[in-house]
């Protein structure tokens, strides 16, 4: 843009360039323009680039040219030089005597623009300078897009199972949910004793040691045989299937009754697979299925830290989690891959969940109430043991337990906020209500505010007016069993 000064009459290049082009290429997603003052920052950035790019093209073509220029010069005087030979061999046989007198000068006395030495002097650097303005052009090109998919994200790829075509439609079951769960509240128990109950926990489970105890005692005091699948929640979901089939087996064989599975988060997905692969050998000992807060179609989270091409790729951030799960956490960075848009899309095209087992899905919304101060009570630590002397003389020592507790709800009440504003989904903080809903299942919605820990972690703040995470447990498998005994009595009606 060029601008006329009325006073000097002379023309100014404006430093903003229009940005049309760079808005219409897509630069600036659509999810900015929710946020006022990320639209402005990023507007502001389109403007920038289009000028920054303008001037490494002109500075590209600029030495192009001085070296075209140079070349023609050279070619021209190549020409003089042999027109000149020829005059001379033309007409010697006229005048020999003028070729003596007249001689030409020297080449070194007059001196010539284009002479050959200056011009492969000038040459090498205008070629060192056009590659560098060629490099620098293509690291600000490189830089901006990386900027574009850092900014984009997982934008394309959340909720990508209820896009995708030949998948079977879920079914609502959060009405049904709503009244055993009040039942339940009011001490009527269904769950029948007649099946074992598996409980998977999730990633990072094993660095919490009351991950789903709660819910295991409780049912333990119902009469039920529940058990806590212990498995490597930091190993990938094929090695956690492998080990999950195992204990299917071992429950089956040890006690003759079948198994029904509730699996929390990467849990759900690691059970899930377990059923997929290993189908035909566990379809006798499997009754059910239920997935609670489970990314069964991949993490925005897991996605976004792990993507390539992005603006951590500077800083090495892969690099900093692989030694954060790998060596301090004693993990398998496969493990967090595993729960990508791109690995699970890989891993649902070849494993499918089959269509006669019962399944449930269960997803939550966190909130951002000042209920999400509370602390949440993930582990205990024990005193060292103190001796006393009791009344006769005799010494006796008693270990004492002081609860672990970390701010859970703030940090998933942070997260379900990015996730919110970056890409306007609802989430429990790190799974996306639209990617926890398995195809085919019953998908329970409940209106009530939790976030991802709250199933498996209790709160040190619970309100009594509300169902504890155990009771949402016990409603979800006798949603199952339900579910169960509908599937197995659609063929027999069916056939009538």
């Amino acid at each position: 843009m060029e601008t006329g000064d009325p006073n000097s009459g002379e023309s100014r290049t404006s430093l903003v360039a229009p940005n049309d082009g760079f808005r219409n290429e897509g630069l600036i997603p659509q999810l900015f323009t929710s946020v006022p003052a990320l639209n402005e920052a990023a507007s502001y950035l389109s403007q920038t680039t289009s000028y920054l790019t303008r001037c490494f093209t002109e500075s590209a073509q600029e030495p192009m040219s001085r070296v075209n220029a140079q070349e023609l010069a050279t070619l021209s005087f190549g020409t003089s030089r042999s027109s000149s030979t020829d005059g001379e061999s033309s007409y010697g046989r006229c005048s020999t005597n003028s070729l003596t007198t007249t001689a030409a000068p020297s080449v070194h006395d007059v001196p010539i623009r284009g002479s050959p030495t200056h011009t492969s002097e000038e040459t090498t650097q205008n070629t060192v300078s056009t590659q560098t303005g060629f490099n620098g052009l293509s690291m600000f090109q490189g830089l901006i897009s990386r900027a574009r998919k850092t900014v984009r994200g997982s934008a394309d790829d959340i909720g990508w199972l209820q896009r995708a075509s030949g998948l079977p439609p879920v079914e609502d079951g959060t009405k049904r949910f709503d009244e055993l769960l009040g039942n339940i509240r009011h001490g009527v128990h269904t769950l029948p004793n007649s099946m074992v109950y598996l409980l998977v926990p999730g990633l990072f489970s094993n660095h919490g040691p009351l991950y789903f105890v709660n819910t295991k005692t409780f049912f333990s005091k119902l009469g039920l045989a529940c058990h806590i699948a212990k498995i490597h929640s930091e190993a990938s979901v094929e090695k956690n299937a492998r080990e999950i089939k195992d204990y299917i087996e071992e429950i089956y064989w040890g006690s003759g009754k079948r198994v029904m599975l509730l699996g929390h988060s990467k849990g759900g997905v690691d059970a899930a697979a377990a059923l997929s692969i290993y189908w035909p050998d566990l379809k006798d000992k499997v009754a059910g299925l239920a997935l609670a807060q489970s990314p069964y179609g991949g993490s925005p989270i897991a996605s976004d830290i792990l993507r390539e091409g992005q603006l951590g790729d500077y800083v090495q951030f892969v690099k900093i989690m692989e030694i954060l799960i790998c060596k301090v956490i004693k993990g398998d960075m496969q493990a967090l891959e595993d729960l990508t848009y791109e690995k699970r899309k890989d891993f649902l095209m070849k494993n499918h969940l089959p269509r006669e087992l019962p399944v449930v899905s269960f997803h939550t919304e966190a909130g951002i109430a000042p209920g999400i101060l509370a602390m949440s009570h993930v582990a205990h630590a024990e005193l060292p043991l103190v001796p006393t002397l009791s009344m006769g003389g005799s010494s006796s020592s008693q270990s004492t337990k002081l609860p672990v507790v970390m701010p859970l709800a703030a940090a998933m009440a942070a997260c379900a906020q990015v996730l919110q504003v970056r890409y306007g989904e609802k989430s429990d903080g790190l799974v996306t209500c639209r990617d926890a809903e398995v195809p085919g299942s019953v998908v329970v919605r409940p209106k009530r505010k939790l976030d991802h820990a709250w199933m498996v972690y209790s709160s040190m703040n619970n309100d009594p007016g509300e169902a504890d995470a155990s009771q949402v447990c016990e409603a979800l498998l006798t949603l199952l069993v339900e579910v169960g005994q509908k599937k197995r009595l659609l063929p027999s009606l069916k056939d009538d």
